[in-house]
């Protein structure tokens, strides 16, 4: 099974593309901030600067990891569940479950190690350039060199291998053991499914949540900046319970459109909410993550307004946009990576409706309307997990539970979230539709 897992990385490069470049890129972040701790244990560190280097590589590093597994399980099943067709096909001309199990793992495997591998110079960069900033803010003492070791490597393969092989043995056993011709009638229309495993996870991610927003409005009233500690993971664990309860979400998605494109695009949503449900979780995690942790930042620098700044208070402020932006890019990637290979899947239905009398126009209007509802229910979804940080925070800091924002903030961050959604699904899109109908159908 392992040279017909080669043989299908070979023949199938573009469907496994999307599940290396989450693999490579989670990868790189999380070697990112174990770098640090290397360097933190590194020789002629002081106290000062070792604290701050393992706050960086341990706490902010821990965030990042539940972040990249999330977002590199999530591509993986998307890509074991494009491919039950081909599975379905496999089982019908006699192959065992186990062997189907082995020749997923062999490819994912592969998939993780070349990831991991080629990301280690990324790692490196990255950790070396967030080094620099902290000794450009006055945090680190400037004569500490940066060092990639064990616990960047580690951490980088560990999690990236883990990952993508609990992602794959979870997604694969249930497609080995469904019958060929369940397969087959699944593979044409995926449903995303709440299992109690999902619901468990979600569940202990919103209790998690509920529980740092109480730490923040009790212990963290009063204490001033240092009540970031407590707001600071509320919004990412509850975007993240929002994210295991997606396939709940995407069939409550409103039906956009009117007429014959209404009517298609409506249809489509209903059989295709597993690939909606994977490309709304970086859309809710972004939106939560990004608004709620820049939000804190603003309401921190107003409560500060006029008084001396606590000790510390720069290197969290440091902390805080050092990590939202690198999550940020982080989540970006990952939502255009996660449309482009939904999207590029999508060809043989396209077609199909162009040889039923559609045309590019119509097949690209449905795309935008799918892709607005997606856009809309993820920006509320991650509006409604950013407010878990910033209410609670907004009255440990000035006593007020309506702070006063700036909308700016807001509005261009969901502007640039559209603007991407929008941009990664139509040309795809349009490349899609490049291709002669009768082509793409015989593929």
């Amino acid at each position: 099974m392992f040279s017909l897992a080669l043989s299908s990385l070979r023949h199938r490069t573009a469907a496994f593309a999307a599940a290396f470049f989450a693999l490579f890129l989670g990868a790189a972040l999380v070697m990112t901030f174990g770098s640090l701790v290397d360097t933190a244990l590194g020789e002629g560190v002081d106290p000062a600067s070792e604290e701050t280097l393992v706050i960086m590589g341990g706490v902010v590093g821990g965030w990042s990891l539940l972040l990249v597994v999330f977002a590199v399980t999530s591509t993986a099943t998307l890509g074991v569940r494009q491919r039950a067709k081909e599975i379905a096909l496999l089982k019908s001309v006699g192959a065992l479950p186990g062997q189907l199990t082995r020749m997923i793992l062999a490819e994912v495997l592969v998939l993780a190690l070349a990831g991991a591998a080629l990301a280690v110079p990324l790692g490196m960069a990255g950790g070396s350039l967030v080094l620099g900033l902290l000794q450009d803010g006055g945090q680190i003492a400037p004569g500490i060199e940066h060092a990639f070791g064990a616990v960047a490597v580690g951490q980088g393969f560990g999690i990236t291998l883990l990952s993508a092989v609990g992602a794959s043995l979870i997604t694969a056993r249930r497609a080995v053991r469904m019958r060929a011709a369940e397969s087959l009638m699944d593979a044409t229309t995926p449903p995303a499914r709440l299992n109690g495993r999902r619901t468990a996870f979600g569940l202990l991610f919103f209790a998690g949540a509920a529980a740092q927003a109480v730490l923040t409005v009790t212990l963290g009233k009063g204490a001033g900046f240092e009540a970031q500690q407590y707001a600071g993971t509320a919004d990412i664990l509850f975007a993240l319970g929002l994210a295991c309860f997606a396939p709940v979400i995407v069939r409550g998605i409103p039906l956009p459109g009117f007429g014959t494109m209404g009517a298609l695009t409506r249809e489509t949503l209903r059989a295709r909410t597993a690939s909606l449900a994977a490309a709304l979780v970086p859309v809710v995690l972004f939106i939560g993550a990004g608004v709620g942790t820049l939000y804190m930042q603003d309401l921190d620098g107003e409560a500060s307004a006029g008084l001396m700044a606590e000790e510390g208070q720069q290197a969290v402020e440091t902390l805080n946009y050092v990590v939202t932006g690198m999550i940020a890019l982080f989540l970006c990637i990952m939502l255009i990576n996660t449309l482009v290979a939904s999207t590029t899947a999508r060809s043989r239905e396209f077609a199909q409706y162009r040889l039923a009398g559609a045309t590019t126009g119509q097949v690209q209007t449905m795309v935008a309307l799918e892709t607005l509802a997606v856009t809309a229910t993820g920006v509320l979804f991650g509006t409604l997990a950013s407010l878990v940080t910033i209410v609670p925070f907004s009255y440990a800091r000035t006593g007020s539970w309506t702070p006063d924002l700036d909308p700016s903030v807001y509005l261009t961050t969901i502007a640039f979230t559209a603007a991407v959604t929008f941009t990664a699904a139509l040309l795809t899109t349009r490349r899609s539709l490049a291709v002669p109908p009768v082509t793409a159908v015989m593929a």
